[in-house]
């Protein structure tokens, strides 16, 4: 019976070693580490007594100043000595943003990628394991030894897109880890108690997150440029070199040059997120940028001639309409003059305003409260309806047009006021690029605060291309704390933090 137990005790023992997890953002895969090049860096967090991680007191559970530099250090360590050489690593820093919304993540204490909202702009890492206290540093070197089942592209297999030669179950915890671009990290270990790791419960699991940006992982390219270490730095880092990477002195307040994001591996996340697209099938030069957005999502909605306004539609997307030609015949019923009931036909009451004609085109609705009647009338060919009872209403209006240059912001065009008005929709001219970010700033990813430039943020979303004119549809949305900056469609975004909530808005395609 006491070997029994004894044999039992070790059979355990055996599994809390080998419970490890990791996760790539496409492929899962379980991990059996034996990494003894880094016992010396991994010995300082052990516990003489081999306490479990939840054990301990909170403090020891967050990542502290000492562990942040740990971890950049690691990252900056590994990305230096990858083979063959790169001549295009940057230097990683630490980003309290992106700490910010691992640690939201890692706080759902859920075994997947996330949120999906913030996916596209980021690349994310993850592990857990449980049993024996392990520090951070394991979980990244873990990631980074998926180098052995990795076989680097070099540039004459790549025609047009570089293959993605992985032998191993996975391999995009290093290829992230290693990619040249990201250049800002952020993590953050949450302790969940009876966590759903792949269908098993543990009890106490101790959940890493890490997130990247520029995001890395894009479809067909290698993580990094192949030659002499800092020979391909962005010219934005003065030609500062430290530990093979390109590095920027902390007094260099140069504004970040354009860069190309010449890097992937696995296959990108859904389309329907509104990624980035990087199509196997399409040439660099059909992309135009390797990290090119396209964003066709629309604020107004093209409704039918019977179409009504109901109260189930709230918000500033349910108030601008794109009505079809031919509604002058059409059979909808309008109620009052002016003010207009909410079974009204919203293109043929447009009509009777006179704010479109029978060619279709395009308004705003402003709701108005209950009215007690509503008059009939019969203007611009419609007839419409008395009702002499009390109803929810609504006016309309026409789509305002406004021309702006590249450094107008919402503030200076639609300043938020109660009751909030409609913004109009903007023309924005060409070639924005190259606009003056500090006089044009973008701050914000999809969300931006209303000190950003219009156009260029609409460039960086990808509503509009930098070398064409084009409409664009402005929407004012809840007030926002913090705003993740991005690279994206050749245009760097800035970080922001607002404890008091900044105004914002999102810019959508006029198609």
């Amino acid at each position: 019976m006491k070997r029994s137990f004894i044999m039992k005790t070790i059979f355990q023992d055996i599994l809390r070693a080998l419970a490890l997890l990791l996760v790539s953002e496409t492929v899962t895969s379980i991990v059996i580490m034996n990494s003894t090049r880094l016992e010396a860096m991994l010995e300082k967090y052990m516990e003489a007594d081999g306490k479990v991680w939840a054990s301990m007191p909170r403090s020891r559970r967050a990542i502290s100043e000492s562990d942040v530099q740990v971890i950049l250090d690691l990252h900056n360590k590994l990305r230096g000595q990858v083979y063959p050489q790169a001549s295009n690593m940057e230097y990683m820093v630490w980003d309290a943003e992106l700490q910010r919304s691992a640690e939201a993540w890692a706080q759902t204490c859920l075994w997947e990628h996330g949120p999906a909202s913030l996916l596209p702009q980021i690349g994310q890492n993850l592990g857990v394991h449980w049993g024996r206290y392990r520090p951070p540093t394991f979980h990244i070197q873990a990631w980074y030894d998926e180098v052995r089942d990795y076989i680097y592209p070099y540039p004459q297999e790549c025609n047009s897109y570089c293959p993605f030669h992985c032998t191993g179950p996975v391999c995009t915890h290093y290829t992230q880890l290693v990619w040249a671009t990201s250049s800002r990290v952020g993590c953050a270990i949450n302790v969940c108690h009876n966590m759903n790791v792949w269908g098993q419960i543990w009890a106490k699991a101790v959940y890493l997150v890490c997130n990247y940006s520029p995001k890395g992982n894009w479809w067909g390219h290698p993580p990094y440029k192949h030659g002499r270490p800092c020979s391909a730095c962005p010219s934005s880092y003065g030609g500062g070199c430290r530990d093979n990477q390109c590095y920027r002195d902390a007094g260099d307040r140069l504004p970040p040059e354009e860069r190309e994001e010449s890097n992937y591996v696995e296959p990108e996340a859904s389309r329907s997120q509104g990624t980035w697209l990087g199509s196997p099938t399409a040439s660099p030069r059909e992309d135009l940028e390797m990290n090119t957005v396209v964003n066709t999502q629309q604020m107004s909605q093209l409704v039918t001639c019977d179409t009504k306004l109901r109260d189930q539609c709230k918000g500033t997307s349910c108030n601008r309409y794109e009505c079809p030609a031919g509604c002058l015949h059409s059979k909808g019923k309008v109620i009052g003059t002016v003010y207009y009931g909410m079974q009204s036909s919203i293109c043929r009451a447009a009509l009777h305003h006179g704010v479109i004609d029978n060619e279709g085109g395009w308004l705003d609705v402003t709701r108005q409260g209950r009215q007690q009647y509503f008059i009939k009338s019969h203007k611009h060919g419609v007839q419409s309806l008395g009702k002499y009872q009390s109803a929810n209403s609504f006016t309309i209006s026409k789509v305002t047009v406004k021309a702006i240059t590249c450094e107008t912001t919402v503030a200076q065009l639609c300043p938020y006021e109660r009751p909030t008005r409609h913004c109009p929709r903007v023309h924005c001219p060409r070639n924005c690029l190259q606009a003056n970010p500090h006089h044009a700033p973008v701050i914000g990813t999809w969300t931006y605060s209303d000190r950003s430039s219009i156009c260029r943020s609409a460039v960086h979303a990808g509503v509009i291309q930098n070398h064409s004119a084009g409409y664009v549809d402005v929407m004012p949305v809840d007030q926002r704390g913090q705003y993740t900056g991005s690279y994206q469609n050749r245009i760097f975004s800035e970080s922001m933090q607002n404890p008091t909530g900044g105004k914002a808005f999102r810019v959508y395609a006029v198609i």
